[in-house]
């Protein structure tokens, strides 16, 4: 059976998915405090916006007008992609306070309300015909209440796969924590990419993993990686192991 795949866009991240994510997958993209994981979501809606492929960016930690500015940063300016109603921010952060909210055309008043939660999502994902989205980040949903964690995902991944979206979930995990961001999030997920901040020999090296992505063989070792001034390149050409980065 022939796999369809999205391609992420991002720099030396395709080979490690045998060519690309599988379509309709929900991905958790995991990792500690600035470990780029905000960035790699960004890239992979600004990469398929670019290939004509419509998206939604889910923003439950930052203001939405925050997020235009640091995606402008990068070169990815999606204001064009807004007006043509190819891309869309949901705002979960604001719940429509402030002047600049009122300005934003999905607003989740409330994100204790998961049920409004859906329905604007599953509003912004109809009307721009998404093939992408990104929830940045998921553990927002549930930081609160760990346990329905899984349950939360559940209801995300019936409405993404649902509308044929592939999607990327960031989810926050202390810098020590081994797992991926609240309990059973991993079986409800689809793929798990972790990234990584470590300090080798005296600095601190960025790196992923990708832990498993269904429907497709995967590579199963740890890559470095940079933040560049246009986003996320991964170097699938080098493996760190222990407290060294070589080449393959």
């Amino acid at each position: 059976m022939i796999v369809e795949r999205v391609k992420s866009g991002i720099p030396g991240f395709d080979e490690l998915v045998n060519g690309g994510i599988p379509k309709r997958n929900i991905v958790l993209l995991s990792g500690g405090p600035g470990t780029g994981k905000t960035i790699f979501s960004q890239q992979f809606l600004y990469q398929g916006l670019a290939l004509g492929e419509p998206g939604v960016l889910v923003t439950l930690e930052e203001h939405p007008v925050q997020v235009r500015r640091e995606m402008a940063s990068f070169g990815w300016d999606v204001r064009k992609y807004e007006e043509e109603g190819s891309f869309a921010i949901v705002d979960a952060f604001t719940g429509g306070i402030g002047e600049a909210a009122k300005r934003e055309r999905y607003v989740v008043r409330s994100i204790d309300d998961i049920g409004e939660f859906m329905d604007v999502l599953r509003e912004a994902l109809r009307d721009t015909k998404a093939q992408r989205a990104a929830i940045d980040s998921v553990s927002t949903l549930y930081l609160t209440r760990p346990v329905s964690a899984r349950n939360v995902l559940m209801q995300l991944k019936r409405v993404l796969s649902g509308l044929g979206v592939t999607a990327l979930m960031v989810s926050q995990v202390s810098v020590t924590e081994r797992g991926f961001g609240g309990p059973g999030v991993e079986h409800a997920s689809d793929g798990i990419i972790r990234l990584d901040l470590d300090e080798v020999d005296g600095e601190l090296v960025r790196s992923m993993i990708v832990w498993k992505m269904r429907g497709t063989k995967h590579d199963m070792r740890r890559h470095p990686f940079e933040i560049t001034d246009e986003g996320i390149r991964v170097y699938s050409d080098k493996v760190v192991k222990g407290s060294v980065v070589r080449y393959e």
